[in-house]
């Protein structure tokens, strides 16, 4: 829905909101936040609310003392698991400066340039996620462990299957927060479970992908248990994954996303330390299904992008990224390798081919790629890539 900023405030009074949650991302995409009471919300929509971003990954030589969070109301979503008596709302936000520019480190306005650009070549990219994660037994005190919460496998059903009432609560939650998951079920691991989103706008997708990561951790939470989304939680049992459903048409409706494809394969080496960018997104590389080199396939096995046409559509999954991403900057660079295929009309390589390159095998690998990579310095700003690389 579009609300205004009218009815927002309308809402915060409506609704009994006494705290509203300004919430942002670091450059991993992890979420932040501030609090304000319902009297500063005007504020913050015109003004904007400010923050010390210096402290921030990604923002440490930010050259403003100050940036200013201004909230986004299509994103207004009640916290569910919060009191009845004095709720509480989120607003995600963008960044901006002092003179009201958009801060150019902030992954969520890049993502809305990219699709612009998309919008303006004539594209409209969605994107539908298969996200998978662990959950975990905490210790009598409460800490974390690695003892997983039940034994089943994949598709098991309860009693072997203990994950499935947490899964419904975490469903059932993110539905009452305005987003509708398509499917779920337990994972190959013990204790690992994954759940599924139909295909959204890219700005949704992500905004969509952040608000799951943080209700999936606080569910596990209220029922005494860890959520890790980490790509190798169990050196032993198959990773992580954060599968990529990928939708492109042209402004006839054509179906493009073949086209997209062979651009994506085209720069994933020069992009993967964004898609995987801890050091043990490599470890799950290659390891049981998981994809290590530059193919693709009809099979749904382990090559790096599934393309299937069924009933006259075509879906393209890409199948290395792991959770521990920022969508925001992986669906922005998703949009601009896809645009770059879709211009060229870039065909896909020979299916399964023998002389397909390999993805890095490490973070070090993927950084030198990045660094000498001009599609990157075109699209990502210096101190995210600083960031991602260590320097």
């Amino acid at each position: 829905m579009n609300y205004s900023m009218e009815e927002v405030m309308k809402f915060i009074e409506e609704e009994d909101v006494k705290f509203i949650r300004l919430a942002f991302r670091d450059a991993y995409g992890v979420q932040k936040n501030i609090s304000v009471m319902p009297g500063e919300v005007k504020k913050a929509f015109e003004e904007g609310a400010p923050i010390n971003a210096r402290r921030i990954a990604g923002f440490y030589n930010c050259p403003y003392a100050s940036l200013y969070l201004k909230p986004d109301p299509d994103t207004l979503a009640i916290l569910p698991w919060r009191p009845d008596s004095g709720k509480v709302l989120r607003m995600f936000c963008d960044m901006y400066t002092a003179e009201g520019e958009e801060y150019a480190s902030d992954t969520r306005p890049m993502l809305k340039k990219a699709v612009k650009a998309a919008k303006n070549a004539g594209i409209e990219f969605r994107f539908g996620t298969e996200t998978e994660f662990y959950l975990f037994n905490k210790d009598e005190d409460g800490n974390p462990t690695k003892i997983p919460y039940d034994k089943a496998g994949y598709m098991d059903i309860a009693p072997l299957d203990r994950c499935e009432n947490v899964r419904r609560e975490i469903s059932l939650t993110i539905e009452r927060m305005g987003l509708t998951p398509e499917r779920s079920h337990h994972e190959r691991g013990p204790g690992q479970n994954e759940i599924d989103f139909h295909y959204s706008k890219p700005l949704k997708a992500a905004d969509q992908m952040t608000t799951f990561k943080m209700v999936v951790s606080t569910m596990a939470d209220r029922y005494g248990l860890v959520a890790d989304f980490s790509p190798m939680p169990l050196p032993e049992n198959p990773g992580n994954g954060y599968h990529i459903n990928i939708y492109a048409v042209d402004k006839g409706g054509n179906d493009v996303v073949k086209y997209a494809a062979a651009g994506i394969l085209d720069k994933i080496r020069d992009i993967t330390i964004f898609l995987n960018p801890t050091e043990a997104s490599y470890s799950r590389l290659g390891n049981n299904t998981a994809p290590d080199k530059v193919n693709w396939s009809s099979a749904g096995e382990s090559e790096l992008l599934y393309v299937e046409t069924y009933a006259g559509k075509t879906r393209v999954e890409l199948r290395s990224p792991d959770a521990s991403s920022n969508p925001y900057l992986v669906y922005t660079l998703l949009i601009y390798a896809g645009l770059e295929g879709i211009e060229k009309k870039l065909e896909l390589p020979t299916e399964m081919s023998d002389e397909a390159m390999f993805l890095p095998g490490s973070k070090k690998e993927a950084a030198k790629l990045a660094i000498k990579s001009d599609f990157v310095k075109r699209i990502v700003p210096e101190e995210i890539i600083r960031t991602y690389v260590n320097i």
